[in-house]
C-alpha cells in the first residue's frame, strides 16, 4: 500500500483502523513504525502487572492440581474457632 501525507501532515490508514490507537516509532532512517496499541485506565494497570500475572499463573496451577472435593463445614469452623 502507497500512502501519501497531505500537506496538513496528515496520513489516512482507511477505515478499518478508524478510532484504534496506534504507538508511533520514528527510525533512525526516518521511517516511520505504527504499532496498534490498546489503552487502559491508569487505575486499571496494576492488573497488567508482571507481579500479578506471575502470580496468576501459579494460581492456574494450583487450582489444577488438588481435585475438588466436598467440605466438612463443621471441621472448618472448628479448625477456624481454634477448637479443632
Amino acid at each position: 500500500m502507497l500512502k501519501m501525507v497531505g500537506a496538513s501532515g496528515q496520513l489516512s490508514l482507511g477505515k478499518q483502523y478508524a478510532r484504534r490507537y496506534f504507538e508511533v516509532e520514528v527510525q533512525p532512517d526516518g521511517g516511520i513504525l505504527l504499532r496498534p496499541m490498546r489503552v487502559i485506565p491508569g487505575a486499571d494497570a496494576w492488573l497488567y502487572g508482571s507481579d500479578l500475572r506471575e502470580r496468576l499463573a501459579q494460581a492456574d496451577v494450583w487450582m489444577a492440581e488438588p481435585p475438588p472435593c466436598e467440605t466438612d463445614l463443621e471441621a472448618l469452623a472448628a479448625r477456624l474457632d481454634g477448637t479443632g
